[in-house]
C-alpha cells in the first residue's frame, strides 16, 4: 500500500507529507493512537489528528479523506518548450513552430528555444533563416543541441545539391563498392531523418574504406552523433559499433 500513499502524496505537489513509522519500534505511538491493524493511516492537520483509516483503501476512497481536510493544487502549466519538443519529436514542425514563437516573443534570448526554432525553419527548407537563428544562440549551456542543430542544416543544404535517392540506388545497384553514391545516400537519408539507415550505409562505408575523402565517414558519423545527441538510442549503438570498427 506504501506505493499508492507514495503516489498520492506526489501529486499533491507538496502540500502533503508522509511518515513512515515503525509501530514495532514506537510502541508509544502505537498505545497512544489504539492501532489494532496494519496498515493504519493517521491523517494530521495543524498538528492534530484529523481523520484516518485502518486495512488497505482503493484509491478513490483515499482520496475522498484527503479532499475533506486538503486542498489540491491546481496542475502546472504545460511547459511550451517540452511541449514544442514533443510535437518536433512528432514531425509536427508547424505546431511546434508556432508555440515557439509565442515563447520567443516573451524571452529572445532562450537558446533552447531558438535552436529548436532553427530547426523547425530548417525541416521547411528555410535554412538561410534558420543559420540566422542559430548565429544568435550564445553561451555554452546548450553546445550540444546547437552542434547538432548545425549539423541539420549541414545535411539538408547538402542533401539539395546531390543526385536524388532513385540515382544513388540504381548506381548502388551497379557498383556497390560506389564510396560516393553510399556517402551521398547517407546524406539524403538524413534529411529524411531516416537516421538508421543512413547510420548503418556510413559504419558500413567507414569498416570498408574508413580514409575515403580524408576520413568523412567518420566525420559525418560524429555529426549524427551530434544531430541526434547523446541519450538517443541510436547513437548508443553505434557509438558502440564505431568504437568496435576502431579499436
Amino acid at each position: 500500500m506504501m506505493p499508492l500513499l507514495q503516489q498520492i502524496t506526489e501529486s499533491y505537489q507538496g502540500e502533503l507529507l508522509l511518515a513512515k513509522v515503525n509501530c514495532d519500534i514506537e510502541q508509544d505511538i502505537v498505545a497512544r493512537f489504539g492501532i489494532r491493524s496494519l496498515p493504519t493511516v493517521v491523517l494530521f492537520k495543524d498538528g492534530q489528528p484529523v481523520d484516518g483509516f485502518a486495512g488497505a483503501q482503493p484509491e478513490s476512497e483515499i482520496r475522498k479523506i484527503l479532499e475533506q481536510h486538503v486542498v489540491m493544487p491546481p496542475p502546472p502549466a504545460a511547459d511550451p518548450l517540452k511541449q514544442a519538443q514533443e510535437l518536433f519529436a512528432e514531425s509536427r514542425f508547424a505546431e511546434a513552430e508556432a508555440l515557439l514563437k509565442v515563447l520567443l516573443g516573451e524571452d529572445n534570448t532562450n537558446a533552447a528555444a531558438l535552436i529548436l526554432y532553427a530547426r523547425c525553419l530548417a525541416e521547411r527548407g528555410e535554412l538561410s533563416e534558420a543559420k540566422a537563428v542559430l548565429d544568435a544562440v550564445t553561451g555554452d549551456a546548450h553546445k550540444a543541441e546547437l552542434a547538432g542543430a548545425k549539423a541539420q542544416l549541414t545535411f539538408l543544404a547538402q542533401a539539395a545539391t546531390l543526385p536524388d535517392v532513385a540515382e544513388l540506388k540504381s548506381r548502388l545497384a551497379q557498383n556497390p563498392q560506389d564510396d560516393e553514391a553510399v556517402h551521398q545516400l547517407a546524406i539524403q537519408q538524413l534529411s529524411r531523418q531516416q537516421y538508421e539507415a543512413a547510420l548503418d550505409g556510413l559504419l558500413k562505408l567507414f569498416i570498408r574504406n574508413r580514409n575515403y575523402a580524408e576520413g568523412l565517414p567518420h566525420k559525418t558519423l560524429l555529426q549524427v552523433f551530434d544531430l541526434l545527441g547523446n541519450e538517443h538510442p541510436l547513437v548508443t549503438a553505434y557509438r558502440r559499433k564505431l568504437f568496435a570498427a576502431l579499436y
